[in-house]
């Protein structure tokens, strides 16, 4: 019986756990693509935080690939495609003062309801994409 479904979990409860420990030992809000964005803008002890929470957020999958076997990953060899998608990710992050760390786990923990309409959003034209790549395209 395949166990990919505990990598969901341990994943989840990892991000859950990081955003709790960031909210009460740092008193901010752990949404990635700010403290991603934040990086561009050095800053003493703030920035050296961002460093090595990035690290992590790389690290911690690239030790867990190594230590077992990760589970198998779908992704295009279109390195065009990667770079546009992660592109138009990365600005509709920025648009959306936010992205699904920020909105989904630390947003609507709090009942924010711009964090609620946010990931009300972005889930929902998942969805449509997905529709889209799958009836209209013939892509997955």
């Amino acid at each position: 019986m395949s166990i990919d479904w505990f990598w969901g979990l341990l994943g989840g409860l990892m991000i859950g756990g990081a955003a709790v420990l960031m909210l009460l030992l740092n008193a901010r809000i752990m949404g990635a693509s700010g403290i991603l964005a934040g990086l561009m803008q050095p800053a003493g002890a703030v920035f050296r935080e961002r460093v090595v929470f990035t690290l992590g957020l790389v690290g911690a999958p690239a030790l867990v690939a190594l230590l077992w076997h990760a589970p198998e990953a779908h992704v295009t060899p279109n390195w065009l495609l990667l770079i546009v998608a992660g592109l138009l990710v990365g600005f509709g992050a920025r648009l959306g003062n936010g992205c699904t760390s920020g909105h989904g786990v630390c947003g609507m923990s709090r009942f924010s309801r711009r964090s609620i309409i946010a990931t009300m959003v972005y889930v929902g034209f998942g969805m449509v994409a997905v529709a889209i790549a799958r009836h209209v395209l013939g892509v997955i």
